[in-house]
């Protein structure tokens, strides 16, 4: 398996990938990152200035990823750990930490000094991870995500 950038040509098949772990998940279709219309248009999405999308590929099947982008209509200096899902067969391998290692360097790189992060309350296994890398749980959502439906937040300082 392989980490790497998200490329155009990873659209279609990102999104199924991350709609089914959000449907396996139990999530919400409303309020949470499935209604996101970048969803179907990741690369488009992340061809900005301080953004970045990464993809976790095994010969060339994309099985999930990750992404780093300033916080929607927040602070300047806060970035927001974007849609972090694997499909079963990326799970157990470590990659989920090489996927935060990788978006928190390149928010560093990026001048950020706060990430934010989004979940359910039934995503135990993320939360412990989030916990493990220095990630706090805070009392309130940050930002204007539209994530409504999304009640579990934290945030991990990166200065």
């Amino acid at each position: 398996m392989k980490i790497r950038p998200v490329e155009l040509k990873d659209n279609e098949a990102l999104a199924v990938a991350l709609r089914k772990v959000l449907v396996e998940m139990g999530v919400p279709k409303v309020g949470t990152a499935y209604e996101d219309k970048e969803l179907d248009a990741m690369f488009q999405a992340y061809a900005k200035p301080r953004f970045q999308y990464y993809v976790v590929e095994d010969q060339e099947t994309i099985l999930g990823g990750a992404g780093i982008a300033p916080l929607k209509e927040g602070d300047p200096s806060v970035c927001e750990l974007h849609k972090m899902y694997f499909l079963p067969e990326a799970r157990g391998k470590g990659l989920g930490k090489q996927m935060i290692d990788l978006c928190l360097d390149f928010a560093k790189a990026n001048d950020f000094q706060l990430c934010y992060i989004e979940t359910m309350p039934n995503m135990l296994d993320a939360q412990a991870l989030y916990k493990k890398v220095g990630f706090q749980y805070i009392d309130h959502a940050m930002g204007n995500t539209g994530h409504n439906s999304c009640p579990v937040w934290l945030t991990k300082s990166l200065i």
